[in-house]
């Protein structure tokens, strides 16, 4: 409790000008949101993996992983830059808006057929999974409707966002139960993924009109769309590289390996990157009162994702210390003893989140210095030196390789990296300053 309240009175240094209270309750609905897919997500995922068994889940998880390597060229990096811009200039919101759909609508129907020529490349003879890469894939082109919940970002109004996301998560999770009741094969499973993001996209659009918006005022602008692939192109290919570097483990798992071995895997993963969900919840709403800060002052600014960055650090390592101790027992008691090996991987694979807890706290500064491209030369490194390990690794040690080399890898993109460079070097002290204090 007490670290709880010293963390609140951190995040009362970080108000902008819509005040602390806001910032609070859009975090609040956030943080309910993902509690929410964490609780219900997890038990639900737990029986669908107990229910399809080690290998199709492997099966599953590798079409998964396969599909989110492409999703950044789905979104164009347009998140971040996006949501300052309609800080920035509330009287463009139309064009902003509008010109940000039509980009990740073209994106999306794109980004689909790569990821099947990329499977169909990859695995020439496996229909189940060519299959099931198409389906999933299709939901690259519904993320284009995401624009909407960027304007609530914008405006610190996420509640809206999470209900009509959740509805459909709570109708897909329901939908879930009934395939496992009738014992439905896996294409099943993987259609009502596709229908979660068909109706979370159908449900933003109800919640925007209903906050008397309207979708049809938007408008585009070519000189406007220029800018903002201009500004994003370092963050696609630093998205693209981050998701190389977090997902690449199971890729080559699959093909190395097997498919069995991914399932073993993405057990202990999806422990470990649930709470992922902390960081970004916490920085999306944040972030716009850094934007703000820095048209104050310097050192206002450097204070604001100096506090963020060492709420997020040290709530990483408290959530890693105490899964360490739990993770074989957890396993056991979530997935059954066909999961055994998972509980090893966890335990290792959990200390990544140190790493992707600071590097989300401090991926703003990198946009608001316009400094993006350095953002993708320290995800570069990560992305490669994970590769690089893997091939080591995963030999020698299956998954608890891939786990090694993962924590290793995020280690070096989100914090070694800007230690080396001297334009980030003012970053990594606020980073190394939030390791070697507690002080909160």
């Amino acid at each position: 409790m007490m670290f709880i309240d010293r963390a609140i009175q951190q995040l009362s240094l970080l108000k902008g000008r819509n005040g602390l209270r806001k910032i609070l309750a859009n975090i609040s609905w956030l943080f309910a949101d993902r509690i929410l897919r964490m609780g219900f997500g997890l038990v639900v995922g737990v029986w669908v993996a107990r229910y399809i068994g080690v290998q199709q889940f492997g099966i599953l998880n590798y079409a998964t992983a396969f599909v989110a390597i492409f999703n950044p060229l789905a979104t164009l990096g347009l998140d971040a830059v996006v949501v300052r811009k309609l800080v920035a200039q509330p009287t463009q919101q139309q064009s902003i808006l509008g010109t940000s759909f039509w980009l990740r609508f073209i994106a999306g129907w794109l980004t689909w057929w790569i990821s099947i020529l990329g499977v169909y490349l990859l695995r020439p003879d496996d229909s189940t999974m060519i299959i099931t890469v198409t389906i999933l894939g299709a939901a690259s082109i519904f993320q284009s409707i995401d624009t909407i919940d960027l304007w609530f970002q914008s405006q610190i109004q996420s509640k809206y966002s999470v209900l009509a996301k959740n509805a459909a998560f709570i109708l897909v999770t329901s939908l879930r139960v009934v395939l496992i009741t009738i014992r439905a094969p896996l294409i099943g499973f993987v259609l009502v993924i596709l229908m979660e993001a068909v109706l979370g996209a159908i449900g933003l659009l109800i919640v925007y009109q209903k906050q008397g918006h309207l979708i049809r005022v938007w408008h585009w602008s070519s000189s406007l769309a220029k800018d903002l692939l201009r500004e994003s192109f370092p963050l696609i290919l630093s998205g693209l590289t981050i998701m190389i570097y977090m997902r690449i483990d199971q890729i080559m798992l699959g093909q190395m390996i097997g498919d069995k071995a991914v399932g073993v895997y993405s057990a202990a993963t999806r422990i470990s990157e649930v709470w992922y969900f902390i960081p970004m919840t916490v920085s999306s709403s944040v972030m716009p009162s850094i934007f703000q800060a820095k048209e104050i002052s310097e050192q206002l600014y450097y204070q604001r994702i100096g506090e963020l960055n060492r709420v997020l650090t040290w709530m990483a390592i408290l959530v890693a210390i105490v899964m360490t101790f739990v993770s074989k027992p957890l396993i056991m008691l979530l997935f059954g003893n066909n999961f055994v090996e998972s509980g090893a991987i966890l335990s290792v694979h959990i200390w990544a989140s140190v790493f992707v807890f600071s590097g989300v706290a401090t991926s703003g500064w990198f946009i608001a210095e316009n400094l993006t491209y350095l953002s993708l030369y320290r995800t570069l490194s990560g992305a490669v030196v994970n590769i690089l390990l893997n091939i080591f690794l995963i030999p020698i040690y299956g998954g608890l390789g891939a786990a090694i080399a993962t924590v290793i890898a995020q280690a070096v993109a989100s914090f070694i990296s800007n230690g080396i460079n001297p334009k980030t070097r003012k970053l990594f002290k606020v980073q190394i300053k939030s390791l070697l204090t507690t002080r909160i």
